[in-house]
C-alpha cells in the first residue's frame, strides 16, 4: 500500500495566494522525486474545540486558518529517498521564507492500511 506524509499548519488568512504559490512549486518538486499526489486543503469549517482540535494543535490565531495537506508516495522507501532529494532540490531553497509558521506545523509519515 501507499505511504502518506500528513501535515497540519496554520496560515494567515491574508497569505492564501502566497501559500498556494509555494505549495504549487513544492508539489512539482515532490512529484519529480517520486510522489504520486500532493493535496492541499484550506480550512473552511474547522471548529476550535476545547480539549483537542486542529486549531488548538497548531495554536491557530484569530487571523489564521488551518491547512491540512498530504503527499502520497508508492512506499516508505520511495518517500524516504524522494523527501531527502526534494529537501536538497534548489527549487525548494529558492522559495525563500515560507508564508506560515513552520514551528507550529504538525507532520508525520503514515503507512496506509485502508483505502476504500
Amino acid at each position: 500500500m501507499d505511504y502518506v506524509d500528513g501535515f497540519v499548519v496554520p496560515v494567515a488568512l491574508t497569505s492564501k495566494e502566497a501559500y498556494l504559490r509555494v505549495a504549487r512549486e513544492a508539489a512539482l518538486v515532490f512529484r519529480a522525486h517520486g510522489a504520486t499526489s500532493v493535496v492541499e486543503c484550506w480550512g473552511d469549517d474547522v471548529p476550535p474545540g476545547k480539549l483537542t482540535s486542529f486549531p488548538l494543535a497548531v495554536l491557530c490565531k484569530a487571523d489564521e486558518t488551518v491547512v491540512f495537506s498530504w503527499i502520497t508516495w508508492p512506499s516508505r522507501e520511495v518517500r524516504d529517498a524522494g523527501m531527502a532529494a526534494a529537501m536538497k532540490d534548489p527549487r525548494i531553497a529558492a522559495q525563500g521564507e515560507m508564508p506560515f509558521d513552520g514551528k507550529r506545523m504538525i507532520f508525520g509519515g503514515f503507512q496506509m492500511v485502508l483505502d476504500a
